[in-house]
């Protein structure tokens, strides 16, 4: 991919002298705008959205303080329990399970060799979220899903280990800020699947927020459930672009469609509002829809947010305004339907227009 489609993708994160790029897939064609200075404060991408909340992966500051691990073998001693042996070996319990093809309720047996997985593991602090601690460790997010093998809705448990990919630099507090950025990747799926702050050990993700109820960052937010794929259009506007390959290596995952700023931009079927923010530069102000069943809509280039995280949304409840705010010169809305981290033609899901 050319420099355009590297500068293009830069993600501007509104904290602490830090950035991050997202994955390299857009269909502008407009001149790339020039690269923010860092350590960056704020950067102005045209009209800012308003009543941007905080990061949602921002709950509570992380440490980048990872234990390193040998490989070996542990010998079971009566009275062990997996999470015992966690805290004696400093490995994961779930890694070590996933190592020796231990299930629930992982009954092991004095005398029993368990292998220990060596490598760099972080021990999950109050309010941290997943992406958070990719984030810290320049490592992407959705490695740690993998490497870890975490499943949706993917909650992370106070004292919880995770194991950190080996590409991840062994001392990310001796990177630079633009080693930083380029280390770390972030995608709109990272953002539904990242940003739930841990949970004490024991504790139960809380019921789906009250109807128009806010909840702060360091808050889980439940999952919908039993939605069906039927979507509403979002604007009325003439589709600037369409859906998938533009040729030259450039993809829109969704549709660009052209409408006067200031216009209402409406909720596509019932959900929970999993983000709402502006620190993806690409796509200025943008929200995120998570309606059950992995099912995820996006909204970006809005001039004005309407909602927060964790608010409960109907279809067709204006949730903000569009505007030209991103990496655009004219005013839209670029939507997106994604169905288990993958973008859909939102086409195939829409009411026909005549």
């Amino acid at each position: 991919m050319g420099a355009y489609m590297r500068d293009i993708a830069i993600l501007t994160l509104l904290v602490a002298v830090t950035a991050c790029i997202p994955p390299g897939r857009t269909d502008y064609t407009s001149p790339p705008p020039p690269p923010p200075q860092l350590p960056v404060e704020s950067v102005d991408f045209g009209t800012a959205p308003e009543q941007a909340p905080l990061s949602t992966w921002q709950a509570s500051p992380v440490t980048a303080n990872a234990q390193r691990v040998e490989t070996g073998t542990y010998i079971v001693q009566p009275g062990d329990t997996l999470r015992g042996i966690a805290n004696k070996t400093g490995a994961g319990s779930q890694i070590i399970a996933a190592a020796n093809g231990l299930v629930e309720p992982y009954v092991i047996h004095p005398g029993q060799q368990l292998k220990i997985t060596g490598g760099r593991y972080h021990a999950v602090k109050s309010g941290e979220t997943g992406i958070a601690i990719a984030r810290a460790y320049g490592a992407p997010w959705r490695d740690v899903v993998a490497l870890n093998q975490l499943e949706e809705p993917y909650i992370l448990r106070v004292g919880q280990k995770l194991l950190l990919p080996a590409s991840a630099p062994s001392d990310p507090a001796s990177l630079s800020i633009e080693q930083r950025a380029a280390a770390f990747d972030l995608d709109i799926d990272d953002i539904v699947t990242g940003s739930q702050p841990a949970l004490a050990d024991g504790a139960v993700a809380g019921e789906e927020s009250e109807w128009r109820k806010a909840v702060t960052p360091n808050v889980t937010i439940a999952t919908p459930t039993n939605f069906a794929g039927r979507f509403r259009w979002p604007v009325d506007g003439r589709i600037l672009s369409g859906f998938g390959s533009k040729g030259g290596g450039k993809v829109n995952d969704g549709l660009n469609i052209a409408v006067p700023k200031g216009t209402p931009i409406r909720a596509a079927a019932d959900g929970v509002i999993a983000y709402s923010g502006d620190e993806i530069g690409v796509f200025g102000g943008l929200i995120l829809i998570n309606h059950g069943a992995g099912w995820v809509t996006a909204y970006g280039h809005a001039d004005k947010l309407d909602v927060t995280r964790g608010q409960t949304v109907k279809a067709g409840e204006i949730i903000g305004l569009a505007g030209e705010s991103g990496y655009v010169q004219e005013p839209q809305l670029h939507f997106e339907i994604r169905k288990d981290r993958k973008p859909v033609d939102p086409n195939m899901h829409l009411p026909k227009r005549g």
